[in-house]
């Protein structure tokens, strides 16, 4: 049962990190094509980007940290069960 909620956990990131992908690339298109979000003129290519960037940086850092866990926890687990098959081994 554990396995189970581990893997839905895996797939959760991996929505999470792709609605956030999606909503950042609709912000800065969303900056570029709208007046007066950023002052006057709108927030243009400059906006754009920053948003683009800002918000890139922010998904690759939250979606690291998560995986990171996940990868933890997958390795202490096959670690686990290395131990256990070796100590289930006679010694020569």
């Amino acid at each position: 049962m554990r396995d189970f909620f581990i893997g839905v956990l895996d797939k959760l990131i991996t929505v999470f990190v792709v609605l956030m992908g999606i909503a950042i690339v609709i912000a800065a298109v969303a900056a570029l094509v709208s007046p007066g979000t950023m002052g006057p003129g709108g927030g243009g290519i400059l906006g754009f980007l920053f948003i683009l960037i800002g918000g890139g940086l922010y998904v690759s850092f939250t979606a690291g940290f998560l995986y990171l866990g996940l990868g933890i926890y997958q390795n202490t687990r096959r670690t686990a069960e290395a131990t256990e098959r070796m100590a289930g081994q006679p010694r020569v």
